[in-house]
C-alpha cells in the first residue's frame, strides 16, 4: 500500500515538473524531423532522373550536371538519422549540404529554360511537377519541425521544467536559423510553361486576296 502511494506521489511530482511534457514533445520533434528527412530523400531520389532527361537535350552543360551530382553525393554521404537533432554540428552540416543541393537544382532548372524542346518533353514536365510538390512538402515539414522544436526548447529552458530536463538529460535541440532559412527556403524555379504560340494570320476575306505585306527597309 505504501509502495503504491509512493509511486503515485512520484508520478504526480514528475508530471508537475514537466516530465510527461518532455516525453510528448520529444516524440513530436522526432516525428517532425523524420518527415523532414523523408522529404529531402524524396528530392534526392528525383535528381538522377532529372539530370538524365536534361542531359538528353543539353549534353554540353557539363558543369551544371557535375555540380548537381556532387551536391547529391555530399547529401548522401551524411548520416541522415534521427540522431542529427541531438548534434548541433552534424545538424548544421546536413542543412548546409541541403542548401547546396537547392542551389544546384536551381541552376539546373535555369539551364532548362534555354531549351524549348526540353520544356515540352513529357518526362521533364512530370519530373518538374514532382520536384515542385516535393519542395512544397519540404517547406511544410520544415515549418512543422521548427514549431515542435520551439515548444520542446521552451520546456527545457523554463522553470521548473528545466530542473527535470537537467535531471533526465534533456537538452535543447537545433532548429533552422535565419541564415540557412534564406538559403533553403526558396524552392527551385520549376514553372516552365511553354510560351504561348504566336497568333495565326487572319484568313483573307471570301473572294479576295490576302494583303501584300509592306516591304521591309
Amino acid at each position: 500500500m505504501l509502495r503504491m502511494l509512493w509511486v503515485s506521489l512520484m508520478a504526480l511530482a514528475l508530471s508537475g515538473c514537466g516530465y510527461n511534457t518532455f516525453q510528448t514533445t520529444d516524440e513530436e520533434v522526432k516525428a517532425a524531423w523524420a518527415e523532414v528527412l523523408n522529404q529531402y530523400q524524396r528530392r534526392a531520389d528525383l535528381v538522377p532522373n532529372l539530370v538524365n532527361v536534361v542531359k538528353g537535350y543539353a549534353a554540353h552543360e557539363k558543369d551544371v550536371f557535375t555540380e548537381v551530382t556532387a551536391a547529391r553525393a555530399r547529401v548522401g554521404s551524411l548520416q541522415a538519422t534521427p540522431e542529427l537533432i541531438n548534434d548541433e554540428a552534424a545538424f548544421q552540416k546536413f542543412i548546409a549540404a541541403q542548401g547546396e543541393m537547392t542551389g544546384a537544382l536551381s541552376r539546373l532548372m535555369l539551364v532548362a529554360e534555354n531549351y524549348p524542346q526540353l520544356k515540352a518533353d513529357g518526362l521533364f514536365r512530370d519530373l518538374q511537377a514532382q520536384l515542385e510538390g516535393t519542395e512544397n512538402r519540404i517547406t511544410v515539414a520544415r515549418n512543422r519541425y521548427i514549431d515542435t522544436v520551439k515548444v520542446y526548447n521552451v520546456a527545457v529552458r523554463s522553470f521548473p521544467s528545466n530542473l527535470t530536463a537537467m535531471l533526465f538529460g534533456y537538452k535543447t535541440k537545433p532548429s533552422f536559423t535565419v541564415e540557412n532559412e534564406k538559403a533553403i527556403a526558396i524552392p527551385p524555379k520549376v514553372d516552365f510553361g511553354a510560351p504561348a504560340p504566336a497568333p495565326a494570320p487572319a484568313a483573307p476575306a471570301s473572294g479576295g486576296t490576302a494583303a501584300t505585306p509592306a516591304p521591309a527597309y
